[in-house]
């Protein structure tokens, strides 16, 4: 057994070390993360028991007190959870969906941006991101309940219990994070998705989130008196998500999508060339319709009120029917084109079409519903060919189902509000003050405050989003290197094939992983030999 060394002798020996290189960085990267730690233990501490470190909370810093805040609706609550989960559930679509939609050599790296993008939200959303959103403050942000501190026993006279209502909008914002990477698959850096992922989950998507849904937000309260835009008469509408949800994550998307460039090989339909072919069209139409099950939580779930028997049964009987009307006018138009039966069109219309009825499926009437869905479907389509026209790479058409779409359906409320419902409520509908659209006799007070809501919420998305997406890039973080691009991100970044008893490539083996990215043009070159055309 060896003796154990004293004083003098293990100061010797950590001299000794110090005088190496490479025991100097271990050094200081160990000091390092041992700093970091405590701080983030006394930011904890700080927000989460803000006494220990001498902070005191005054009154006029918590939140207002708010009337029944305090007794819990026990229906309203499960029937929230449930939708939750059912919201939540739509992960496994959006990952089906996307690495059926991707290059076979690049789909773990799908299966792990969803699911680390997923538990990233989640601790943002705990810490800030439902804060910012959701608190009150004023008409840009809120300013309470940071790590859920000092929440009452509800939110806000929902009866629902609070954290049930945190649960659901956390999978909210995590939908939005996903749709994100959508357009980004196949040349995004993993390292670079985290980073931009901490930026939508935990700021872009709250703070211009709470303009719309939070309880002062400036679009909300727009048209009343006292705030923006008396004059308009009524404020900004979205029921469940076509601006909030949608039109910001498929903004973030394109914004990154044109940051990052074409993948290395995509060659677009006006230089000769054409999209690069999805590998399992399977699993993605397996996803697409775990997708359409999850949007009866998303939908249906955002009355938040078991109670609101009727507003349920519309809104799930309307969320259907622009689904089945979208796929079957973008299988219609697809075949126009192409004179072929597209089955990834086909799936991307009604998931257009979903998108488009998620803000106005309170308010408008099957019927409405069907026709503001059929042309979801046809503008699917033309959102696909105009990025192709354009020469932006979007492998899964996540811009013009979310991001055009989710336009389309927050213009069509203006259009097509039947005139017959108003507000879902805890215990009953109030249909006292009903929304009518345009066709239905009701002027264009709720049309322009629909296009005025989108419009601010669409360019501020872009604008913001494009600075994140900018300045990853120009940390040299976004975009993977050209080798590791044609390598397949999986084995580059992760060091595994999805299929490793396939031959996806000839370098498809772990052992490929090991090659040096220092060595640049002489990699490029022995990999392109190696692998041929792009799968």
């Amino acid at each position: 057994m060896n003796e154990r060394l004293s004083f003098a002798a293990r100061l010797s020996r950590l001299c000794a070390r110090l005088a190496q290189p490479e025991w100097r960085r271990y050094g200081s990267l160990l000091v390092a993360g041992k700093l970091l730690g405590i701080l983030l233990l006394l930011l904890v501490v700080y927000f989460a028991n803000p006494s220990l470190l001498g902070r005191t909370t005054f009154a006029a810093d918590a939140p207002p007190a708010l009337k029944g805040n305090d007794i819990v609706n026990p229906l309203n609550t499960v029937w929230t959870l449930v939708a939750a989960f059912l919201v939540f559930g739509m992960q496994v679509g959006f990952t089906m969906l996307e690495a059926g939609f991707c290059r076979s050599r690049e789909t773990v790296n799908v299966l792990m941006e969803c699911i680390v993008d997923t538990c990233l939200c989640g601790l943002l959303f705990f810490a800030f991101g439902f804060a910012f959103m959701f608190s009150h403050g004023n008409g840009f942000i809120g300013l309470n309940w940071f790590f859920l501190n000092g929440v009452p026993a509800t939110y806000e006279s929902t009866g629902v219990a609070f954290l049930a209502f945190w649960l659901f909008q956390f999978a909210f914002a995590d939908t939005c994070s996903t749709i994100t990477s959508g357009a980004m698959i196949g040349r995004t850096g993993f390292v670079g998705d985290l980073l931009y992922s901490v930026a939508v989950s935990g700021f872009i998507y709250p703070i211009i989130g709470h303009w719309a849904w939070g309880p002062d937000g400036f679009l909300a309260l727009m048209g009343s008196a006292g705030n923006f835009l008396p004059s308009l008469g009524t404020g900004f509408h979205d029921f469940a998500g076509s601006t909030v949800v949608h039109t910001i994550g498929g903004f973030v998307a394109l914004a990154g999508a044109i940051v990052l460039g074409p993948r290395l090989g995509r060659k677009f339909k006006r230089d000769g060339g054409g999209p690069m072919l999805p590998h399992d069209l399977t699993i993605a139409a397996s996803g697409g319709l775990l997708l359409w099950f999850g949007w009866y939580g998303f939908n249906p779930g955002s009355t938040l009120s078991a109670m609101d028997f009727e507003g349920i049964g519309r809104v799930a009987a309307n969320t259907t029917l622009a689904a089945c009307a979208a796929g079957l006018t973008a299988m219609l138009y697809a075949y126009v084109m192409s004179k072929k039966w597209d089955v990834s069109f086909t799936v991307n219309g009604f998931l257009a079409g979903l998108v488009a009825i998620t803000c106005p499926c309170y308010w408008v009437s099957p019927g409405g519903a069907i026709l503001l869905g059929g042309i979801a479907g046809v503008l699917v389509v033309a959102g696909v060919e105009l990025l192709e026209w354009l020469r932006i790479d979007d492998p899964i058409g996540a811009v013009p189902v979310h991001g055009f779409c989710g336009i389309w359906g927050t213009l069509s409320l203006g259009l097509f509000a039947c005139g017959k419902y108003g507000a879902t409520g805890p215990l009953a509908a109030d249909n006292s003050a009903p929304l009518t659209g345009l066709f239905y006799g009701g002027g264009f007070a709720l049309l322009a405050a629909q296009a005025l809501g989108s419009l601010i919420v669409t360019t501020s998305t872009f604008a913001f989003a494009y600075g994140v997406m900018y300045l990853v890039n120009a940390m040299g973080l976004l975009r993977v290197s050209a080798s590791g691009e044609v390598l397949g991100l999986d084995l580059h970044e992760h060091g595994i094939s999805a299929y490793p008893e396939y031959v996806i490539s000839s370098t498809g083996g772990p052992a490929a992983v090991h090659l040096k990215e220092e060595h640049g043009a002489a990699i490029d070159s022995r990999v392109r030999t190696a692998t041929g055309p792009a799968l």
